[in-house]
């Protein structure tokens, strides 16, 4: 599940995960509860408005509930219940880059696999970098990607090689290499440190006042391949003022 606080124009969504998953694994009940937030928080963007998700622990989220998946009665049934998850999810990333605001992902710990996603999806990403990792093990798992993860990852890793290490090869990430990588945009030593950055940048963003459908447009232009996958329109830009 999510928890939502606001704080003058800012927005926390916070990860609490289901039933104590301090994991945040992203089962029905969580993704249903995090796009139902953010349609929420759509409805009552103005100028000025920023998103910042994080959770506590040392998890962000490691992504689909395949726990909850395996216990269907048979593998055929098991499968199924992982598709509905991938399919139930397109509709968060959806949001994330459409939202009318900018988005800062303040990774409290692990991020993986559909949990790395939705953090990539957010415009700013900041790490702990005492504990944590981003990590897609699909490759390690034996699960073939989803067409709109891979439309993610390369609309927002332009590197070749960095997108071969991450998604080809598994390699677990940490927040220097991320740096290094342009996968995340500053590292800080604990997670108080991370949300209190976080909470700078988002006032720092807030004091533009910025249109949100016009950002939100110009987010969309810059990753149209995206999204095309995630069904998201692009509009022309048309000048309104001068």
């Amino acid at each position: 599940m999510c928890s939502l606080e606001k704080r003058g124009t800012l927005f926390i969504l916070t990860l609490t995960g289901a039933d104590g998953d301090d994991q945040h694994r992203l089962g029905p009940q969580v993704i249903a509860s995090l796009l139902s937030t953010l349609s929420r928080i759509a409805a009552e963007a103005i100028p000025g408005s920023v998103l910042i998700t994080t959770a506590h622990g040392r998890y962000y989220s490691t992504g689909f509930d395949l726990i909850w998946a395996r216990k269907a009665e048979s593998g055929a049934a098991a499968a199924n219940r992982l598709q509905s998850m991938v399919n139930s999810l397109k509709p968060v990333a959806a949001a994330l880059m459409s939202l009318p605001m900018p988005t800062i992902a303040a990774l409290n710990g692990h991020a993986a696999a559909a949990g790395f996603l939705l953090a990539i999806c957010h415009d700013y990403v900041l790490m702990r970098s005492d504990v944590g990792v981003l990590y897609m093990p699909e490759v390690d798992l034996g699960l073939p990607l989803p067409d709109y993860f891979a439309a993610m990852f390369r609309s927002k890793i332009r590197s070749p090689t960095v997108m071969r290490e991450v998604v080809m090869s598994g390699v677990k990430v940490k927040a220097g290499e991320g740096l290094k990588m342009g996968m995340v945009d500053s590292a800080h030593d604990s997670a108080e440190s991370v949300v209190e950055a976080s909470m700078r940048l988002a006032e720092k963003l807030s004091r533009r006042k910025w249109v949100g459908d016009v950002y939100a447009d110009i987010r969309k232009s810059l990753y149209p391949d995206a999204c095309a996958v995630l069904d998201l329109p692009l509009k022309p830009l048309l000048v309104s003022k001068i």
